[in-house]
């Protein structure tokens, strides 16, 4: 959080100075993504006692029979969309609810209810094989992540393995609908997405008009400006993480060079692993500036290290600073596997596009 605060130093003085080294800018851009983060999880939040009411009648007695904590539920979906608030309201104990709705929700949840909708949603057709090929790596490559995440946080190996059992039968099952199933499973994603949305929407709308008027529409909402405020924190802390992550690029730009070089993928592929790490849809506008082999790794880097450094950390120094670093390590940890295997299960698939860099 110090670097972050020094990359808001940093940015602001150079926004103050005319933008010279054009971090200003960057600076500038955290600030004005609070409104789309707003406008995508704000409902959520305000909708999330209510969901998780309807979660504990329908869920919690089945995970109470099988020994499973009903917080790991709430996991489903992204952090910042509910999926934190929803885990500490049905958990049993308060760490399986941190474990469920800061590590699951920033991984899995992420994938579900954001990284694949938007990005099969915004990707040419051509694109969306290799994309849909990636996130498969990505999904093997979240279990060991989320177990170091456990470990981190004061979970033991049993607990964590147990209450993670719902994450790898999901994941398992979204395994299978991409791999035998790819136009089925988008079809799915894309209205899983639409239903996300509707309720996002409705939530800001009674939420506002209870906040305008008093009026509880639907008593037991969150307050709308309990909402914002967390919005809020995400873009407090993106005036910073944009700065630093346009820095880091700069600095690492030859080695960035030389990851490419040794890899196969062009520019925008590499590029796009680091952007990646910031906000999940500039690094998707990115796609179609990639080779085939850059689309499967950044898509298998998402699944886990989808915003670590921006939305994601943001939002758990809000809610639960002590767990920023395991949040971190797992969402490294899962995005670099990912991106590794991703790697070496296309290695020789595409000799064209790797001679064709290489020239």
């Amino acid at each position: 959080m110090w670097i972050m605060a020094a990359g808001a130093v940093v940015g602001g003085m150079d926004r103050i100075f005319g933008n010279r080294l054009k971090l200003g800018e960057r600076f500038e851009q955290g600030l004005l993504l609070l409104g789309p983060t707003a406008l995508s999880m704000v409902g959520i939040l305000c909708l999330a006692p209510l969901l998780s009411g309807v979660l504990e009648r329908c869920v919690a007695p089945v995970c109470r029979a099988l020994g499973m904590d009903p917080g790991i539920f709430g996991g489903i979906l992204a952090i910042d969309m509910g999926g934190y608030q929803l885990a500490r309201d049905l958990s049993l104990d308060a760490r399986v609810g941190r474990y469920a709705g800061i590590l699951v929700a920033s991984t899995l949840g992420c994938t579900v209810s954001f990284t694949i909708p938007v990005g099969m949603g915004m990707l040419e057709k051509g694109h969306r094989p290799d994309f849909a090929k990636g996130v498969l790596f990505g999904l093997i490559a979240m279990p060991p992540a989320l177990l170091l995440g456990g470990l981190m946080m004061g979970l033991n190996l049993a607990e964590t393995c147990l209450n993670s059992l719902p994450v790898l039968v999901l994941s398992g099952l979204l395994l299978l609908c991409i791999l035998k199933f790819t136009d089925a499973a988008i079809r799915g994603f894309g209205v899983f997405a639409r239903i996300i949305q509707i309720l996002t929407t409705l939530g800001l709308v009674l939420g506002a008009v209870q906040y305008m008027t008093g009026l509880a529409l639907l008593p037991g909402l969150t307050p709308i400006e309990d909402g914002m405020a967390v919005a809020a924190s995400i873009g407090i802390v993106m005036l910073g993480s944009l700065p630093v992550a346009e820095l880091l690029r700069r600095c690492l730009e030859k080695p960035l060079g030389w990851i490419a070089r040794h890899t196969g993928m062009n520019s925008a592929s590499v590029t796009g692993l680091l952007v990646g790490m910031v906000s999940v849809v500039p690094a998707i506008v990115l796609v179609r500036d990639m080779d085939r082999r850059g689309r499967v790794v950044n898509a298998a880097f998402l699944v886990c290290g989808a915003s670590g450094l921006a939305a994601h950390l943001g939002f758990t120094a809000g809610v639960e600073g002590n767990m920023i670093l395991p949040m971190l390590a797992s969402k490294l940890l899962g995005g670099l596997l990912g991106a590794a295997l991703a790697l070496l299960g296309t290695r020789g698939m595409y000799a064209a596009d790797e001679a064709g860099n290489a020239a």
